[in-house]
């Protein structure tokens, strides 16, 4: 069950509009084909009201309505209503899973508690709704009041529950105590369905998932990329990984399509993936030693079973003071590129001594080393900026104009944009329409200070770019628009070369 648009939306200054989780429903269903989807909270507000309408709505249309799942509370008729209201169909009951929440948060006896719930049990069936039980801080439960956590399973199960689902709450929990508390679960009631709900604050949140599989735990909860309150929910990544190469069981997973869908919920969450997350970071896929490279050229010696096709993505070498030949011939080899003996061992001092010097070298650098080391035509400099002036006043679009070098002409124009770089890129597109050139899409566009920098008197601008594929220019400057516009003159040089 993924809980990206619920329990995921609890991250830190992550709000989603309701557009933005109907987009991301339609993905994570159709697309990634999760089982189960948790969308929202009852009583939330009414953009929450309206998001949740409109994800039922399609779900009903195309006979998926079962799969929505909306949390809700002991609250009488309140979240029933509103949950039947929005169009949803499962109610998952949020009830208090420890004695201390009981008594503290709610000030109620257990047998207050069971009663109220019976009663939200009661009269969400008879509206239709399908019930989930969530007991909270059932960890701390099972810790310091297991007895309670009997009572009150032993109170419902002979009601019209579906499944329990046991949360890590506060992510207390080690693999030993997953694994034992699961089994006890599953031992004292055989006849019924477990969930499991990690969360990471302390980095175990995959390792008990991992138990808790192992317990006979047959649905785990996950968010996208890990999204959730403080640390963090475990990452539906890690669950496809664990499942599908660990324990070798099916999974209605799309695994192509996860690298789409966490990019999606990247963008509009705001929260980059780590580069070194797992399976979706992107950094996981990339081999920087040298004698990584040398082994996979022979017979894949540094393969594990996470092959980066399998997530829709590649295998890359990364260039530095640790690639050696072996990861510079790899790169050349994609971008059609020969070199001798004599000229490779040139190259590779190069990019071993813009590695010391902590300079990051991409693969769209190559041709410029290249050029640069053996001072040959490895790559022309077609284009280049004869001029451009940027303006920005209060009140006012910034404008831009640009004066540019293609091959032997010169050409003009003059554009407003959002800001001083959309106006400059606008520009540049109106003379690549004249011209019927086709420009690659911007995919990504970061800026930061260069790697081991000690000051902000220089920046880095970082753009990734798609065409033919996906591809990454790099400019340095003190100012950061004229750094982004030397990358995308980096680029143009690339696709003028044909060196995609």
């Amino acid at each position: 069950m993924d809980t990206t648009l619920r329990d995921g939306e609890q991250t830190s200054g992550v709000s989603f509009t309701d557009e933005e989780k109907l987009s991301m429903a339609k993905l994570l269903l159709d697309d990634l084909r999760v089982d189960r989807l948790e969308i929202a909270s009852a009583r939330v507000s009414e953009g929450e009201f309206e998001a949740v309408r409109k994800i039922t709505s399609w779900a009903s249309k195309h006979r998926l309505i079962n799969k929505i799942e909306v949390l809700g509370f002991v609250d009488g008729t309140v979240s029933v209503n509103w949950i039947k209201d929005a169009g949803a169909r499962v109610l998952n009951l949020l009830t208090k899973g420890s004695l201390k929440h009981v008594t503290e948060q709610l000030r109620k006896t257990p047998e207050q508690h069971v009663i109220d719930i019976k009663q939200v049990i009661h009269f969400a069936v008879s509206q239709g709704l399908t019930v989930n039980i969530y007991l909270e801080d059932w960890s701390n439960g099972m810790r310091n009041s297991r007895d309670y956590v009997f009572y009150m399973v032993d109170s419902l199960k002979e009601l019209p529950v579906n499944r329990f689902m046991l949360p890590d709450t506060l992510g207390i929990l080690n693999p030993d105590e997953t694994f034992d508390y699961c089994r006890l679960m599953k031992e004292r009631y055989p006849g019924k369905e477990f969930d499991f709900h990690a969360h990471n604050d302390y980095d175990l949140a995959t390792g008990n998932i991992f138990m808790a599989i192992k317990a006979g735990i047959t649905c785990i909860h996950a968010t996208i990329n890990g999204l959730g309150e403080r640390a963090g929910n475990v990452p539906l990544s890690s669950v496809i990984a664990v499942v599908k190469d660990h324990f070798k069981y099916s999974m209605n997973i799309n695994e192509e399509k996860l690298t789409l869908v966490s990019k999606m919920v990247e963008s509009f969450s705001g929260i980059r993936i780590p580069p070194n997350k797992p399976v979706i970071g992107e950094n996981v896929f990339t081999q920087t030693s040298g004698i990584h490279a040398d082994g996979d050229n022979k017979s894949n010696l540094y393969y594990n079973d996470l092959l980066p096709e399998r997530f829709g993505r590649k295998r890359v070498y990364a260039l530095g003071k640790t690639s050696g030949k072996a990861n510079i011939k790899k790169n050349l080899e994609e971008m059609g590129i020969e070199l001798d003996a004599a000229s490779m061992k040139k190259v590779t001092e190069r990019i071993i001594e813009l590695g010391d010097k902590k300079e990051a070298v991409t693969q769209e650098d190559l041709p410029y080393i290249i050029s640069d080391v053996l001072r040959s035509k490895a790559i022309r400099e077609e284009i280049d900026i004869r001029n451009f002036s940027l303006s920005t006043a209060y009140g006012l679009k910034p404008v831009a104009t640009l004066k540019i070098r293609i091959k032997n002409e010169v050409y003009e124009e003059t554009s407003n944009g959002d800001g001083q770089y959309d106006a400059f890129m606008k520009a540049l597109r109106k003379i690549y329409s004249k011209l019927e050139k086709t420009l690659p899409a911007l995919i990504d566009y970061s800026v930061s200070i260069p790697p081991g920098g000690k000051t902000d008197a220089l920046v880095q601008t970082d753009i990734t770019w798609k065409m033919e594929r996906e591809f990454r220019t790099r400019g340095l400057d003190s100012d950061q628009t004229v750094a982004a516009i030397k990358a995308t003159i980096k680029m143009l040089n690339i696709i003028e070369n044909n060196n995609l």
